[in-house]
Parts: C-alpha cells; structure tokens; sequence
C-alpha cells in the first residue's frame, strides 16, 4: 500500500488520474496535451502510478492505451476508511466517481499472495465465491460452452456463457445482468480472468469489455470489491465489510438465526 500512498500524493499524478476517470484508455499523447508539462514529465508520473498499479496499460496496435485500476484506491478505503465508519459509506465513496465514465473497456488488477490453483477454486467454488460476490450463488460445470448463472434472493442476477475454460488461467466469459430493467436493457458484455503467477503470488487481471459507450455503472462498479474480497479472503481467511460481504453475512443471519 506504501506505493499506492506515494502515487496519490503527488497533486499531478493526481490529476493524471482524473484525466483517465474522465476518458479511460488515453495514450501518452492525449495525457501529455492536458497537463502544463514535458512528454518526459508524463512518462515519470504515469510509470509511479504504473508500479503502483492504479493504472495499467494495454496495446492497440501501434497504440499503448493508459487505463485507471480502481482495485488498489479500493484496498486502501477498505484498510483505513471502512472500519472507522459505517458500512453505508463505502456506497457513498469516491469509487462510484472513478468508476462511472464511457468507456467500453474496464480493467482491474490484483496481486494476491497464493497458487493459481487456490485462485481459480476461490473463482469457480460456489461457496467461496458467495462471500465476496455480494451473496450471489454461482454454479456453473465450468467447461468451454457451458452455461453459468448467478442467483441472489430466490431470483435469477446474472448469467452467461463459459466461453474459454483453461484452469487455472484464463476463464473467459460473456455476461448478462439481470437484476434491474436498467441492467437488463445493457445488454451482454464479456468479462475475461486472467491468473498470472508472480512468485509466491498471482496477479489477477479481470477485463469487463464490450461494454456500450455509457454503460449503467452497475455493471462494473462491483468489481474492485469483489476482488478486494477475493484477496482478504485467501490471504487472511477473514470477510471484508464492504456491502457484498455484508449481503452475504446478512443472508446466512437470515439462514441461521443464531449466528450473532
């Protein structure tokens, strides 16, 4: 987290950052033309926001595009910001800002310390995934053309198509959210994971893409959550109280009364 700290410190790289909440997926020359600075002077703040990993980069072509990774701005809200507050608060973060935008394609990374055997278990096991997926019960056969499908209160949220299956990883999937006429109407969208071993780690990059040109921030929004769980849960054993492990905590409450 030091690193993370140290690149929001800085009021440009700040700035830099706001740039891409604004449009995601700039190339050094459009983030150069907005800031009062040398192409040089970009290149050395965005490489500390780079190895901070609060923003990563793909290839287009000839083209290397900066995204914004909201992942590790969302580690940090959840180590120093939600346990001195309620748990309403972090629906009312900043993250929700960074996050809604136009962009079609969204990327979110992690490093976490463990296998990409207990990774790709923690992704596709129904119980694990229940307590950083906000209570959702995913089933799935996990084979390459199979059908998937999330379901919370007795209801139907989300589903999909296994569309690549290669544990433990690359699992590549099209997406389908369900639980609103507003998440309805968006339509489907892919989301790929990908599980890269780092050492004693595993760098988890998850990519929701094909997504309309001003998509409901719904569809995302969910995501640094979601991984920030995964990370607590396989590093600690222990559920962070953001509101998806809260759901899932309220609904084994509602199960099992007598759990305090």
């Amino acid at each position: 987290m030091d690193d993370v700290f140290k690149a929001l410190a800085d009021p440009t790289r700040r700035s830099l950052l706001d740039e891409l909440f604004r449009e995601d997926g700039q190339t050094l020359g459009a983030l150069e033309a907005r800031l009062p600075m040398t192409r040089f002077g970009v290149m050395k703040h965005l490489k500390v926001l780079e190895e901070a990993g609060v923003v990563v980069t793909r290839r287009r072509g000839r083209e290397k595009l900066h995204f914004l990774n909201a992942v590790p701005i969302r580690l940090i809200h959840d180590r120093w910001v939600s346990k001195f507050a309620e748990p309403w608060v972090a629906t009312l973060s900043g993250l929700k800002h960074t996050l809604e935008n136009r962009t079609m394609e969204k990327i979110f990374e992690i490093y976490i310390k463990t296998t990409p055997e207990r990774l790709w278990h923690a992704i596709t096991d129904t119980e694990m995934r229940r307590q950083y997926n906000f209570g959702a019960v995913v089933t799935s056969d996990w084979t390459s053309g199979s059908r998937y499908k999330g379901a919370g209160g007795g209801a139907l949220i989300f589903d999909g198509e296994n569309l690549e299956v290669d544990p433990p990883r690359r699992l590549v999937q099209s997406y389908r959210a369900l639980w609103s006429a507003e998440a309805k109407s968006e339509g489907t969208s892919r989301v790929t994971w990908e599980i890269e071993p780092v050492g004693d780690s595993c760098l988890l990059k998850v990519t929701h893409d094909q997504l309309r040109e001003g998509a409901n921030a719904q569809l995302y929004g969910g995501w640094p959550m979601i991984l920030s769980g995964i990370k607590t849960l396989l590093e600690t054993g222990e559920i962070l109280t953001t509101p998806g492990s809260l759901r899932w905590l309220q609904g084994v409450k509602e199960q099992m009364p007598g759990i305090p």
